[in-house]
C-alpha cells in the first residue's frame, strides 16, 4: 500500500525536486508550508531561489488537475496541497495552535488519524519538530535522499601492507600494476593514494598514487613542492599537494578538523599556480556567509569592507603566507613588480588590482562563467549540495576547483555531518578520474589547536 509523507517546508527549501524523490507514494505539502515559502520568495539568497523553484514546480501540476484533490506525478505517486486536514485540536496544550509547525504536525495527526491502515511520515529536516511529531505518536524522518554515511566517508588514502620486494619493484620501475577489479577488496579509485608498508615491519614504505588510466601506481610528483613558502608537513599534506598543483586534476575535495591545513595549502598552491606559474589566470577564495553564534547585523562601508569580517579568516591565511613567501620569493618578486612588504592589505590589493586574484561571497558566484581560473571554496561543509553544484556548473574551462572543509563543524541550522555538500561531493566523485579526494588526520596549526580539536 502507498505511503503518505507530509513534507515540511525546510525540506523543499533545502531541494527544490523533493517531491519527486518519494517514488511511487503519495506526496502531501501542508498549505502553510506554501504559505512559509511564499514568505521567503523576495530572497535574493539560494532559500529564495528555491521557493519560487517549488512554486513553479508545483504550478506546472496544478495545470494537470486539482491540486487540491491530488495530481498524479510521473513516478506514479500522486501531489496534493492539503488545506482542511487539519487537527488543531488535539494538539497539546503546550503547542501554540497556529505557530506553522505545529499546523503541519497537526496535518499529519490528521492523516494518521483517516489512514490508520497506511504509513504516514512527517519528513522534515527541522530536529525539534520530529522531536514533537514523536511525542503526538507520528512518525517523522529526516529527508535522507541526499544522506552520506560519515562514517564510511571515502578517505582518499589507504594503507596496504605488502611484501619488501613489491615496495622494491615500485621504487626500481616507478611503477606498479595494480589491475585489481571492482569486486577484489584491494580495488583503488582514480586519484587514490596508497602508502605501501613493509608487511615485515622493517619500517620500509612508500607513497604513490593509483593511475586508472594506466592500472597501476605511480610516484607522487608535487608531494615535496613548495608554494609561496608552504611545504607539507605530514602525508596527508603531501597527498593534498599532489592533487592541488596537479592541472590534470580539476576538482578536489579537502575535509579535515580544525588547524590540520588545509585552506592554507590551498591557498599557498592556488597563488603558486596562478602568480608565478600563470596557470589560471585568476585565484578566486570564496566561503558562505554564515555567522558563527548571533548575527551582528549589518555592517556598514562598501562591498569590500562589508566582506573584510567574513573573509578574515583568508586574510589571516594570505598573511601568513606573505610573510614566509617574503624571503623565499624575493628573487620572483621583481620578476612580478610585487610589493617588497608582506602588509597582507597591499598585498591582496596589489594582486585584485592585477586581476589575478578575488575575494568574493558566494552570493555573487551564481549566473557567472569561471574560465581558466583557481577557485577554492572555504568551510563548504555550510553548503547543501545544491548550493556546490551551482558552485561546480560555474567552472569553465580550464578551471580548477578546490573545496575544503569540516563536517563536524557546521553552523547551517538544516545541515549535518552525513547532508551537507561537502560530504555529498566526496562520495559522488570518488573514483571520477579529474577529482581527487584527501582527510586530513594530523593538526599542525599548534599544539594547543590539536589538543582542543581532540578533546573538545
Amino acid at each position: 500500500m502507498k505511503k503518505i509523507f507530509i513534507i515540511d517546508t525546510n525540506v523543499l527549501l533545502h531541494d527544490p525536486q523533493a517531491i519527486f524523490k518519494f517514488q511511487d507514494n503519495d506526496v502531501v505539502i501542508p498549505l502553510i508550508a506554501i504559505e512559509e515559502m511564499d514568505n521567503q520568495k523576495r530572497r535574493q539568497d539560494e532559500v529564495g531561489r528555491n521557493a519560487r523553484r517549488v512554486a513553479k514546480v508545483i504550478d506546472e501540476f496544478r495545470q494537470r488537475g486539482k491540486i487540491f484533490e491530488g495530481v498524479a506525478l510521473d513516478n506514479g505517486g500522486t501531489l496534493k496541497v492539503e488545506m482542511n486536514h487539519q487537527r488543531l485540536e488535539k494538539l497539546s496544550g503546550a503547542l501554540e495552535k497556529f505557530k506553522a509547525d505545529n499546523r503541519i504536525l497537526a496535518v499529519a495527526m490528521a492523516y494518521q488519524e483517516e489512514f490508520p491502515d497506511r504509513k504516514v511520515a512527517l519528513v522534515t529536516k527541522d530536529t525539534y519538530l520530529r522531536i514533537k511529531a514523536d511525542v503526538a505518536g507520528i512518525e517523522a524522518e529526516d529527508y535522507k535522499t541526499d544522506k552520506v554515511n560519515i562514517e564510511e566517508l571515502y578517505a582518499g588514502a589507504v594503507e596496504l601492507q605488502v611484501a619488501p620486494e613489491i615496495i622494491n619493484q615500485f621504487y626500481s620501475n616507478n611503477f606498479l600494476p595494480w589491475d585489481k577489479g571492482e569486486d577484489d577488496p584491494e580495488a583503488l579509485y582514480s586519484n587514490q593514494f596508497i602508502s605501501l608498508v613493509d608487511i615485515n615491519g622493517s619500517g620500509q614504505s612508500a607513497l604513490c598514487r593509483y593511475n586508472a588510466d594506466k592500472k597501476g601506481l605511480v610516484p607522487l610528483l608535487y608531494a615535496n613542492a613548495e608554494a609561496w613558502g608552504i611545504r607539507a608537513r605530514n602525508k596527508e599534506q603531501r597527498y593534498a599537494m599532489e592533487l592541488l598543483m596537479d592541472d590534470s586534476v580539476r576538482l578536489v575535495t579537502l575535509v579535515g578538523q580544525a588547524g590540520t591545513g588545509k585552506t592554507l595549502l590551498a591557498v599557498a598552491a592556488g597563488l603558486e599556480k596562478t602568480v608565478d606559474e600563470e596557470a589560471y589566470k585568476k585565484l578566486v577564495v570564496t566561503r558562505p556567509v554564515i555567522p558563527l553564534g548571533g548575527d551582528i547585523g549589518f555592517l556598514p562601508g562598501d562591498k569590500e569592507e562589508k566582506m573584510r569580517p567574513w573573509m578574515s579568516p583568508i586574510y589571516d591565511n594570505l598573511e601568513f603566507i606573505f610573510g614566509l613567501g617574503k624571503e623565499a620569493k624575493k628573487e620572483k618578486a621583481g620578476d612580478h613588480d610585487k610589493p617588497r612588504n608582506n602588509n597582507v592589505d597591499t598585498m591582496v590589493h596589489y594582486f585584485k588590482d592585477k586581476g589575478q586574484l578575488e575575494l568574493e561571497a558566494l552570493t555573487y558566484i551564481r549566473g557567472r562563467t569561471m574560465p581558466r581560473q583557481y577557485i577554492i571554496v572555504d568551510e563548504a561543509q555550510n553548503l547543501t549540495p545544491h548550493e556546490v553544484k551551482t558552485i561546480l556548473t560555474r567552472a569553465g574551462e580550464g578551471t580548477k576547483v578546490v573545496l575544503t572543509g569540516d563536517p563536524q563543524q557546521i553552523d547551517h541550522p538544516y545541515l549535518d555531518s552525513s547532508s551537507n555538500g561537502l560530504t555529498y561531493v566526496v562520495e559522488k566523485f570518488k573514483g571520477v578520474k579529474l577529482a581527487g579526494h584527501v582527510t586530513f588526520v594530523k593538526g599542525e596549526r599548534s599544539e594547543l589547536a590539536q589538543i582542543a580539536a581532540e578533546l573538545i
